[in-house]
């Protein structure tokens, strides 16, 4: 048999979404492998994903490969057809400003749309609109969009007036990867893929922004101009998406933020440390005593930690060896010290410091710690990315026999948190990532114990594959806002990795020590995002419990005001203001209003000679003749058990 009968018959195995499995041809790309399962898939196929990663439909296929392929009616078409309109949008660039001048760099897809970057392009708001036209005309002429293999050496001599694309072109040399350029028209890109078909395939397309950002998110680089865009598949959807994106501007929570005093973020502190003022303090103090009360039911000890410790300790917790980068470090002497990204080494070693029975387990510790990453400053974004941040912390060291009663406690608990804010909530088990420490037994072991919990419970969740943290998996919780919007909240994570690190033990009913499990959770997430979600999620409307000033008394006239302070008095285990302006009852009705206070207490002659008010909400409704400790117990009630209105007059 000659050589090359022989790899003729060469032969791979692919897994298709639904397990079964599929032999073909060791040369076969993703779309052969279409063709093989049907003529009309074949026909169809657009891209395809080879183990979770999205690939051209010319992507060649290998053995042992997951494989899903990609057509119009799949979820990440929208995708492939984004990635399209961002080289739309390069081609609309090039052909409007001077092409020789202007350098490309990158165009990806993103969740919510495409952007590019360019450097040496001088633009503004005001460009958006031709450079979205020109994108149109490029839509409109269904250019084919084609895929080609191309050498190194011809890719240099396409690509020498783009030293960014040539940055781009040695990483690729260096490992050895396929070089591809995609063409549309007169235009070409570097490019790996996947597109659709042609220009003509992409929907609706708008540009959205302009902005600045380092070339590869390093401070270092130049700084770039992107311009932000996003595309579907028809205009009704482009027009929902833009609607939904107006309502997320209204409700952003930088915009509130400034208007209801909660925060800032100024030059003198630098970027990513927040200032939290008085309003904004309330709340967080607010949002602290609910888990404090939760923790301490829960049988937590509150233990505290300082926010700077010498490196010997993240050198031993592994954090240094996976977030050094990302670590504000310094030295002190002969010392090097860093600012704490996480709690749970010092957590680590309050419980090594101590020796234990197995009797004394569980122990639990809790701490609102600060911790301090360093996020890039193109990434800043008022308190969603900070460099300061807090954790409603909690690690427990428990036995193994633990590990199934202590999970779903925490659970319980992320739940009264969440429904306590009428959150609607998805979870997700996350699975050892690549970067990880740790043995294949210790991670195989602790993913099985999360796993049966979430079983146990008979509970909806997701596969997320690599998502765990470094030393080990997690039950992640998303919620979902007001708007639709997903958020990433509480977790609970199993760590069989840092006992060991730290040498933790304790004494077992043989005598003998035991290496404890370690939980690391958190009912938040992190105050700053949970705050930052609470402001846009209630668009500032805070229920009552958590506003920063809960009840205002407006006095008709000047002759009320005496009468208005007393009315204030009877309510003084609330938060509450007496408006003595020189006003009208109008202005001082819409200001109260637009400091969303939940509850207005109106107070003038007539009131005062009852000796009773009357009570209006934020909804603008009003009720006449209320006697004042009918209207405290309500707030009482309404403040005691965390009811997410203002409902005394919604009954």
């Amino acid at each position: 048999m000659s050589e090359s009968d022989s790899q003729s018959e060469e032969r791979i195995v692919v897994v298709l979404p639904d397990g079964s499995e599929l032999e073909v041809a060791a040369d076969a790309t993703v779309e052969d492998c279409a063709y093989e399962i049907g003529p009309g898939l074949g026909r169809d196929t657009i891209a395809g994903k080879l183990d979770g990663e999205l690939v051209a439909k010319e992507q060649p296929a290998y053995d042992g490969a997951e494989l899903e392929i990609i057509t119009d009616q799949s979820e990440e078409y929208l995708r492939v057809m984004r990635h399209s309109a961002s080289h739309c949008l390069a081609q609309a660039v090039e052909r409007l400003f001077d092409a020789e001048e202007v350098k490309l760099a990158i165009g990806p897809p993103t969740d919510d749309g495409f952007y590019y970057d360019f450097d040496n392009l001088d633009v503004d708001e005001e460009d958006l609109a031709k450079i979205e036209a020109e994108m149109e005309e490029i839509i409109a002429a269904d250019y084919e969009i084609e895929r080609e293999d191309v050498s190194i050496e011809e890719a240099e001599e396409r690509l020498a007036d783009e030293p960014y694309k040539l940055e781009l072109l040695e990483e690729l040399a260096e490992d050895g990867q396929q070089v591809t350029f995609y063409s549309q028209g007169e235009w070409e890109d570097l490019c790996a893929g996947p597109h659709v078909e042609s220009t003509g395939e992409i929907g609706a397309v708008e540009l959205l922004e302009i902005a600045g950002a380092y070339w590869r998110g390093d401070e270092e680089n130049t700084m770039q101009t992107r311009i932000y865009g996003t595309a579907f598949e028809d205009e009704s959807d482009l027009e929902a998406y833009l609607e939904r994106q107006q309502e997320a501007e209204k409700r952003d929570h930088r915009k509130i933020g400034n208007e209801m005093n909660l925060f800032s973020i100024q030059d003198v502190t630098g970027p990513g440390l927040p200032l939290y003022h008085p309003p904004g303090k309330t709340v967080l103090k607010e949002l602290e005593d609910f888990v404090e009360e939760l923790n301490q039911d829960a049988g937590y000890d509150y233990v505290e930690t300082p926010h700077v410790f010498k490196t010997d300790l993240w050198h031993r917790s592994g954090h240094y060896q996976n977030y050094a980068d990302d670590m504000f470090i310094f030295d002190v002497g002969d010392d090097e010290f860093g600012l704490k990204p996480m709690n749970c080494p010092g957590h680590a070693a309050i419980f090594q410091d101590q020796s234990w029975s197995y009797r004394d387990l569980p122990i639990r510790y809790a701490e609102n710690g600060k911790v301090y990453r360093k996020e890039q400053r193109g990434e800043l974004s008022g308190l969603s990315r900070v460099w300061a941040f807090t954790i409603d912390d909690g690690h427990l060291f428990i036995r193994p026999d633990q590990i199934e009663r202590e999970v779903e406690e925490i659970m319980d608990m992320i739940t009264d948190v969440l429904e306590t804010f009428d959150l609607d909530y998805e979870m997700a088990l996350a699975t050892r990532p690549e970067k990880s420490v740790g043995s294949d037994e210790i991670w195989e072991q602790a993913e099985e114990q999360l796993e049966n919990v979430l079983e146990k419970r008979n509970l909806d969740y997701e596969l997320e594959e690599g998502d765990g943290a470094f030393y080990g998996p997690k039950i992640d919780f998303a919620f979902e806002d007001a708007i639709g919007r997903s958020w990433d909240g509480p977790t609970v994570q199993l760590d069989f990795n840092m006992p060991d690190r730290f040498d933790l033990s304790y004494v077992g009913e043989d005598n003998e020590e035991h290496e404890p499990v370690m939980i690391h959770r958190a009912l938040y997430g992190s105050y700053e995002r949970f705050f930052m979600m609470l402001i846009e999620h209630y668009e500032g409307r805070f229920p009552l419990w958590l506003a920063p000033e809960q009840v205002r008394v407006l006095p008709i006239s000047d002759d009320n005001l005496g009468y208005a302070h007393r009315v204030a008095n009877e309510f003084d285990d609330f938060r509450v203001e007496v408006d003595g302006r020189d006003s009208t009852l109008e202005r001082k009705i819409r200001a109260a209003h637009d400091d969303r206070v939940p509850y207005q207490i109106i107070v003038g002659d007539n009131e005062e000679d009852d000796g009773n008010i009357s009570v209006r909400d934020r909804f603008e409704d009003q009720e006449y003749d209320v006697e004042i400790e009918e209207f405290r117990s309500h707030l009482e009630a309404e403040r005691d058990e965390q009811r997410t209105e203002p409902d005394f007059l919604q009954d």
